[in-house]
């Protein structure tokens, strides 16, 4: 089979597009003929070795976190799986992923495939829609009526925070880029800023205060203290990419949201997505072969919401 492997850790340079062995599927575990995987930016953190003292992998390594494909091997002990299966997962992060025609994939980690979406696009759903779900729903405890504000809702994890939100009866504000501003306001949106202009002390942002900051930008300390002075008294900060401090005084509570698999969760999204209550957003469907220019244009910048990456037929 061809996949995509790096030796050791570096730059976009390092990854490697060709033949490698085939993997069996062991206890507990599901062989899946990959329909595609996405890019997700942990994978180019795990490449780069910035998170080697949390996720330890072993060279070569295969990235591709999300998988959406076709069970085509039972290891021992699976069950409720048949052969035949189209699935969806969010991968081990320091395990072999899916870039590549097969995958491994643990069972217990493996939701039903969409069936509204080609299987192919289903790729872009379970790490972005997980981590939109935990942020608002585990860890903020987003309910009915509350404000939230999702600084940085451009990229993938915004798309299905603000429609997470709206549906769960929330007021979403919602920082993006002009040309996203219509994609958001089709998600529900109630109100779309262009910026936040964290020169500005207070800063200033339409719709404070906010119970909930979803906070999807690295920020630095000091902006992301400034995003925390939006934050209705007894709210919360939720940071993927920073935390900050907690503000005891006003009660604000902030943390720093890490992704976990949850096949239950993932299968909530499905049902969504199939009832036509939460959309998959794919910006761009590459083959695998290309994958290194989709990490070179993540490093740069360049890359702009959900690429899907497919192996060839």
């Amino acid at each position: 089979m061809k996949a995509l492997y790096y030796r050791q850790y570096g730059g976009s340079d390092v990854l490697e597009y060709a033949e490698a062995p085939k993997p069996e599927p062991g206890r507990g575990q599901v062989l899946v003929r990959v329909a595609a995987t996405s890019f997700n930016p942990v994978d180019a953190g795990i490449r780069g070795g910035y998170l080697a003292g949390v996720y330890s992998i072993a060279f070569p390594h295969v990235p591709g976190v999300d998988v959406a494909g076709t069970i085509t091997e039972l290891g021992a002990d699976v069950q409720g799986w048949h052969v035949g299966d189209a699935v969806v997962a969010m991968l081990p992060l320091d395990a072999d992923g899916a870039a590549a025609d097969y995958a491994l994939a643990p069972a217990e980690s493996l939701a039903v495939a969409p069936q509204s979406v080609p299987l192919a696009d289903a790729a872009a759903l379970p790490t972005v829609g997980l981590t939109a779900w935990q942020s608002l729903f585990e860890v903020a405890e987003l309910t009915a009526g509350q404000r939230i504000l999702v600084n940085g809702a451009s990229g993938a994890v915004g798309g299905y925070a603000v429609q997470l939100a709206k549906e769960a009866g929330a007021v979403v504000t919602a920082t993006a880029t002009s040309r996203d501003a219509g994609r958001l306001y089709g998600y529900g949106a109630d109100r779309v800023v262009d910026y936040v202009d964290y020169a500005q002390s207070p800063i200033e942002v339409a719709g404070a205060p906010f119970d909930v900051v979803l906070n999807l930008v690295s920020t630095t300390p000091e902006q992301t203290e400034a995003l925390i002075s939006v934050v209705a008294d007894g709210g919360f900060h939720v940071g993927t990419m920073a935390s900050g401090p907690d503000d005891p005084g006003r009660q604000v509570r902030t943390q720093r949201m890490f992704v976990r698999s949850d096949a239950e969760q993932l299968a909530e999204l499905v049902s969504r997505v199939d009832a036509g209550r939460l959309r998959i957003d794919v910006a761009d469907r590459r083959p695998l072969a290309e994958a290194a220019d989709v990490h070179d244009a993540s490093d740069g910048g360049r890359l702009h919401g959900k690429t899907i990456l497919v192996p060839a037929e």
